[in-house]
């Protein structure tokens, strides 16, 4: 009769544990996920990953001098950048946009989104993101 009852702790435990995991899946974040759907999203647009696309990238930070930091860091690694000031949001009011013709992979997108990450936030800004327009096969 314990071993039954023993059986049945960890059954109960092993269940509960599957519906926590389960749980924590739906409600933890896939920012890293982004990149992977918005690639999947140009291909279902009929657009070829494997052909250049001329990709956009956008940044909101706080101030003149963390855009011409980041425009700096940008331009050395070979992306056009143009910057300008926006009036609604007052913790970041510069917006900092950057393009470069590159391939797509959902890796490299990856990188460059966690980077790209990682240098807003040095500048106290925050990076928002990219879009591409659909590139045919040629």
């Amino acid at each position: 009769m314990t071993w039954l009852i023993v059986v049945l702790i960890v059954a109960a435990g092993a269940v509960l544990m599957r519906i926590y995991i389960g749980a924590r899946k739906m409600r933890a974040p896939a920012d890293h996920d982004w990149d992977a759907k918005q690639i999947e999203q140009l291909r279902a647009q009929g657009s070829d990953p494997f052909q250049p696309h001329v990709v956009d990238f956008f940044f909101a930070l706080p101030s003149d001098s963390a855009c011409d930091a980041l425009r700096r860091q940008l331009e050395f690694d070979g992306f056009s950048v143009d910057s300008r000031s926006v009036s609604d949001p007052v913790d970041h009011p510069f917006s900092l946009h950057a393009r470069k013709e590159l391939r797509l992979s959902v890796p490299g997108m990856r990188d460059l989104s966690r980077r790209f990450g990682e240098l807003a936030l040095a500048q106290g800004g925050r990076y928002d993101g990219w879009t591409a327009a659909v590139v045919r096969q040629r």
